[in-house]
C-alpha cells in the first residue's frame, strides 16, 4: 500500500478548491510583492540615501519624537477603548432584541463608508467652543478640540468598526447554556464573564485590538482637522510626513516613515505573539 501511495502520490492527495499550488502561491507572492513588498523596499531604499548620523538626528529630533509619541500613544490609548466599548456593543446587538437595533447595526459600519475628512471635520464643528458638545463641555473647562483628546477622539470613532465585527461572530457563537451551566454552580456574573466568557473571546479580542491599533496609526484624515496640528503638541507622525514632502525633502520624510514602519513592526509583532500564546491557551477552551 506504501509503493502504490508513493508511486502515485497524486491519487491519494485531497484536490484543493483553487487550481494548482505552484499557481496559487506563485500569484500571492506576486501580488503580495507589488502590493506590500516593493513600496516597503522603495521605501527602506530611499531611506538609505541618508547616513547614520543624519537618520539619527532626524530620529532624536524634538519635534518627530513628539509627534511618534502622540501618535502611537493616541493609537494605543484609542484601540484600548474601543476593545471594552466596542466588545459591549457587540455584546448588546446579540445579545438583546429591541426596535431599531438593525439600525444600530448598521449604524456601526459607517466609518467604514464615511470619508475621514468627513468624519473629521463633522467631529470638529460637534466638539469645538462652538459645538453642539464643545460649547457644553468647554465652560466646564473640558477642552476637547484640538487637543490630544480630540485626536483620540477621532480614533476611537474609525476604529470602532474592526472590534464589533471581530467580536461578533465570536458572541454568536457561544450558547446561553455556557452561562447557565456556570450560575447553576454557584458563579456570580462577575465570575462568569471573567472565567467563562473572556477565555472565549480572549483570541477575537486582540484580533480586533490589533486591527484597530493598525487603523489608528496611519489615520490622517480624520485627525488633522480636529488635531489643531500644532508642532510638539498635537501634531501626528503622518502630518509631519507630509509636511517634508511639501517641503521637498524626501529624504527626511522616508525616514519618518521607516521610523514609523519600524516601531509599528516591532509592537505588532509582540501583539502577534501575545495573541498567539493566548490561542494557544484559550482556543479550545
Amino acid at each position: 500500500m506504501a509503493a502504490v501511495a508513493a508511486a502515485a502520490p497524486g491519487r491519494w492527495r485531497r484536490p484543493g478548491i483553487l487550481p494548482g499550488f505552484g499557481l496559487t502561491l506563485g500569484f500571492a507572492l506576486t501580488y503580495l510583492g507589488l502590493i506590500v513588498l516593493i513600496p516597503i523596499a522603495a521605501l527602506i531604499l530611499r531611506t538609505t540615501t541618508l547616513t547614520w548620523a543624519e537618520f539619527a538626528a532626524i530620529a532624536a529630533s524634538e519635534r518627530v519624537v513628539a509627534a511618534l509619541r502622540l501618535s502611537f500613544g493616541a493609537s494605543l490609548t484609542a484601540a484600548a477603548v474601543n476593545l471594552v466599548f466596542g466588545t459591549v456593543v457587540a455584546w448588546v446587538l446579540v445579545r438583546y432584541r429591541f426596535p431599531g437595533r438593525r439600525v444600530l447595526d448598521a449604524m456601526v459600519d459607517l466609518p467604514f463608508a464615511l470619508p475621514t475628512a468627513v468624519a473629521g471635520i463633522a467631529l470638529t464643528a460637534l466638539l469645538s467652543r462652538n459645538g453642539w458638545i464643545g460649547g457644553i463641555l468647554e465652560p466646564m473647562g473640558l477642552k476637547v478640540a484640538y487637543t490630544p483628546a480630540g485626536i483620540v477622539v477621532a480614533l476611537v470613532f474609525i476604529g470602532l468598526p474592526f472590534v464589533v465585527r471581530t467580536v461578533q461572530p465570536v458572541i454568536e457563537e457561544i450558547d446561553r447554556e455556557v452561562e447557565e451551566a456556570s450560575a447553576s454552580l454557584g458563579a456570580n456574573r462577575f465570575q462568569t464573564v471573567f472565567r467563562v466568557l473572556l477565555p472565549s473571546l480572549t483570541p477575537a479580542l486582540m484580533t480586533g485590538f490589533v486591527l484597530a491599533l493598525a487603523r489608528a496609526v496611519g489615520e490622517y484624515g480624520s485627525v488633522i482637522f480636529i488635531a489643531g496640528n500644532i508642532p510638539y503638541r498635537t501634531e501626528i507622525a503622518p502630518l509631519l510626513i507630509v509636511i517634508r514632502l511639501e517641503e521637498f525633502d524626501y529624504a527626511g520624510a522616508t525616514a519618518i516613515a521607516t521610523l514609523m514602519l519600524l516601531i509599528s513592526f516591532v509592537m505588532f509583532l509582540v501583539i502577534n505573539l501575545i495573541q498567539a500564546w493566548a490561542r494557544r491557551r484559550f482556543g479550545d477552551v
